[in-house]
């Protein structure tokens, strides 16, 4: 009796955080789940204004247009070397973490998190205004190597089509690169520090309890980061692609989350719109569960 009674009493508590965490469930309801249904648009002809139920129905003529249209596959070759680059590059925040750890100053620590951090809360207007400032055809680094001898006057990287997939990838990863670490400075606060002086009494320095205690307690976080990356694969934004166009740069740059951008707002044809963002949202729910089994068949668990 007194144990149920015991229960009893706790179970209010037990349920404080579920109450705390409904209004962050609500809003991921409202604003991820509820635009679900917005789907129906595109298997109809929509005209803004009209009831879909007046619309013509389609089926699945959006659809099979996205298989022939070039400018979908172009997109989609464009947004696929922008993931497959930041893939690529996507153990460098780990890499920034294990050096920002082995900083044994504080306040320089501090200043080196901070200061690498900050872009990340930079808006992309500012950051093209940035840009404009130094790569233009008049701007001070444009300027600065053309008088060294690299490049021509009037030359700018800005115009550059063959420059367009390092570059964008370079500025996003300058922006990002100081806050995707903070998930690997957390990890490594979490390791036993018995570990380390263990490893330093056996003769490591620096570089291996690094390789030898850091890295190996930090992969589980990267694996998990990793799937959810490969799930965000046609999920590049539009933002930055979007300020950077150009005419002269528009076939490298233009990615799918730009095209529809322009194809479901700027023409207003919200069905191929709607059609390509479903197409793109079963791949990536796909990638992320084909990626969670190759990792449970490797690592004998699953991650997510």
């Amino acid at each position: 009796m007194r144990q149920k009674t015991a229960l009893a009493i706790k179970r209010p508590k037990d349920y404080k955080l579920l109450w705390m965490a409904l209004p962050f469930i609500a809003v991921v309801f409202l604003f991820s789940y509820v635009p679900i249904f917005g789907w129906i648009y595109a298997f109809f002809d929509y005209v803004p204004g009209v009831s879909v139920t007046k619309c013509d129905f389609v089926g699945w003529d959006y659809f099979k247009l996205i298989l022939t249209d070039a400018n979908v596959l172009r997109s989609l070759k464009n947004t696929v070397i922008f993931a497959i680059i930041s893939i690529c590059l996507s153990p460098l925040p780990m890499l920034l973490a294990i050096l920002m750890n082995e900083i044994r100053n504080g306040p320089v620590k501090k200043f080196v998190q901070t200061f690498t951090t900050m872009p990340n809360f930079i808006s992309w207007v500012i950051i093209f205004s940035l840009a404009t400032a130094l790569f233009a055809s008049d701007g001070l680094i444009t300027g600065w190597l053309a008088s060294l001898g690299v490049g021509k006057t009037g030359d700018t990287i800005l115009a550059s089509n063959d420059a367009v997939y390092w570059f964008q990838t370079c500025l996003g990863l300058w922006k990002s690169l100081g806050w995707n670490s903070i998930i690997y400075m957390a990890a490594i606060s979490g390791i036993d520090q018995e570990q380390y002086e263990a490893a330093r009494v056996d003769g490591a320095g620096y570089f291996k309890c690094a390789l030898h205690v850091t890295l190996p307690a930090m992969m589980e976080t990267f694996v998990v980061l990793f799937i959810l990356n490969i799930g965000n694969f046609l999920n590049t934004g539009y933002e930055q692609y979007m300020l950077f166009k150009n005419s002269l740069t528009a076939t490298n740059i233009e990615v799918l989350d730009l095209y529809v951008y322009r194809i479901g707002l700027q023409n207003m044809d919200y069905s191929y719109g709607v059609a390509i963002s479903v197409v793109k949202s079963v791949v990536s729910i796909s990638l992320v569960v084909i990626a969670n089994l190759i990792a449970k068949k490797i690592r004998g668990k699953t991650v997510i």
